[in-house]
């Protein structure tokens, strides 16, 4: 699938589809440029009474002078919502972008003209409107919109699929068609989203893959065929020798009961100048949790495949900011393992030495995101020397209890890291929320035998208490730490990953890009120094 924009008008453009937008107001029907043959369509549609508020797209066809073959008008009504602050400029584009693909898969549609323009697509003035991101959102969104993952379905159902959907796989080209003052930025943003929405699909096709095929050497095979493609991307593998000569105790207590040997996995994109400090992503990469020794119940244990999800999104932000070009220095790291129970397997109350030469007292096997991700937080800062390091993991199901599936969690060590982070995902629609890494919860990591456990005592506040172990590990560096259990995977008849927070992640370079002297543009981002801040905040007891 192809994307272009253009300033030409919508109406001269010879398309299978054209894709309008009306509101409450009708303001399209003023344009003036547009043909009677489209007027007269939309027209009839309101006069039926079928473009009230809560009516679906119609495709409609239009008669005389119209250039497209089809004319799909999708109503809109947006307003924002006070109660809810996730309700943006950037889920009202992906809704929309969402409706289009599903009202165009009956239809053998091959070329799709979009009316991009802010003056039909929104009913009220917006605030955080942009032209670059709102082409990039709507973008990235129509992409993921038209996914579907088959790829290890046999061949007649791979056939069937494409003959049910023979709109999806025949979509050749998309086609904005935006105002001529817009143009640069509806470009950009359609580059820009293009390979963010790619790289989604990426993290989901990771995601959906069954553990039998996808385990660590499999992640490993992955990147070593995404640095092919790249020259300024390079990796680097550490096996099981390699992490027990840096004594990474802790990760390796996860993996010893599993015929699958770990694999942590750097990969290093050299966009900036070489003396800038490099923007690290870590992620999560279990391949397989079982649970170990703490097993899990066995009802849902097939969506366990899901928990590599933060090494998927690694994976997906490298090959973007590849694709892209991006002019500055980031570090991509894997911890690729599997969680398996074996008679050699750690036992809970087992104590191991972590790379940090901090000792850990497992209570739980189940608590390992934690245990793979504090050694190789450990080994990135140690290694490269990071002006910021952001890990995400699909670590507790305590944070679905709390935020449930809307929104990930975010903790951090800096605030205005965090800040930026929660700003950045309202705009993409990729929301996070932040929870607070007070000393009163720290505090309650507290064991007789080690320095610390994997867990504490009692049930309360699983998701902060995990973020406050991995605080542990963290040196002196602006650190953010995303849970994202709750919204990296759909269950149910949309079962399958979303390729969450790919979005969020780009967005945060973009935004350091746009944010850093024009003279270095070319060449790489200045390095933003924020100092770590402890929160003072306390709880009355």
């Amino acid at each position: 699938m192809k994307f272009a924009a253009t300033a030409q008008s919508p109406y001269g453009i010879k398309c299978d589809c054209l894709v309008e937008f009306v509101n409450k107001n009708g303001i399209n029907a003023i344009a003036k440029d547009t043909p009677t043959a489209v007027t007269q369509a939309i027209n009839h549609l309101r006069q039926q009474g079928d473009l009230s508020e809560s009516a679906h797209a119609r495709m409609v066809y239009p008669e005389g002078e119209a250039s497209a073959k089809r004319i799909l008008v999708v109503p809109v009504e947006f307003e924002l919502k006070a109660n809810s602050p996730a309700h943006t400029t950037g889920k009202h584009l992906s809704g929309i972008a969402n409706t289009i693909a599903k009202a165009i898969s009956d239809y053998p549609i091959k070329d799709l003209v979009i009316h991009f323009d802010d003056r039909f697509m929104h009913s009220a003035p917006l605030s955080d409107q942009d032209g670059v991101r709102d082409a990039q959102v709507f973008t990235a969104a129509l992409l993921n919109a038209v996914y579907k993952s088959d790829a290890f379905k046999g061949k007649e159902t791979q056939d069937k699929n494409k003959k049910k959907l023979k709109s999806l796989p025949g979509l050749a080209k998309v086609t904005l068609a935006t105002q001529d003052a817009e143009l640069k930025d509806v470009k950009q943003g359609l580059v820009q989203g293009e390979a963010v929405g790619l790289g989604m699909i990426t993290a989901r096709n990771l995601g959906d893959a069954p553990p039998n095929i996808c385990n660590p050497q499999y992640f490993t095979a992955e990147a070593k065929k995404l640095a092919k493609k790249h020259p300024k991307l390079t990796v680097k593998v550490l096996g099981e020798k390699e992490l027990k000569a840096l004594g990474a105790g802790a990760y390796l207590a996860v993996t010893q009961g599993s015929a699958n040997p770990p694999q942590l996995i750097t990969m290093e994109y050299k966009g900036g100048k070489a003396s800038d400090k490099p923007i690290c992503f870590v992620g999560k990469g279990l391949t397989f949790d079982s649970g170990g020794i703490s097993i899990k119940p066995g009802a849902g244990m097939d969506e366990m495949k899901y928990d590599m999800c933060g090494a998927g999104s690694v994976m997906a932000v490298m090959q973007a900011a590849a694709e892209l070009k991006l002019p500055i220095n980031i570090v991509g790291a894997i911890a690729a393992a599997e969680n398996m129970p074996a008679s050699n397997a750690t036992r809970p109350g087992d104590i191991v030495t972590t790379m940090s030469g901090q000792t850990v007292e497992i209570l739980n096997t189940d608590a390992e995101g934690r245990l793979v991700l504090c050694d190789t937080l450990t080994y990135v800062q140690d290694k490269f020397k990071p002006q910021v390091v952001i890990n995400m993991a699909t670590l507790t199901g305590a944070c679905i209890v709390a935020l449930g599936h809307h929104t990930a969690a975010v903790m951090g060590n800096t605030p205005e890291l965090t800040q930026e982070l929660q700003e950045l995902s309202l705009k993409v629609n990729d929301p996070i929320w932040e929870l607070p890494l007070w000393s009163e919860y720290t505090d309650d990591l507290k064991s007789p035998f080690a320095d610390i456990p994997n867990i504490a005592g009692g049930r309360g506040a699983g998701t902060i208490i995990a973020g406050c172990y991995l605080q542990k590990f963290i040196k002196d560096v602006p650190w953010a730490h995303l849970d994202i259990a709750g919204v990296a995977w759909n269950s149910g008849a949309a079962k399958g990953a979303t390729g969450r927070p790919v979005h969020l992640l780009m967005q945060y370079l973009f935004k350091q890009l746009d944010t850093k002297p024009a003279s270095d543009k070319a060449a790489g981002p200045a390095v933003r120094k924020r100092k770590p801040t402890a929160r003072k905040t306390t709880v009355k007891k």
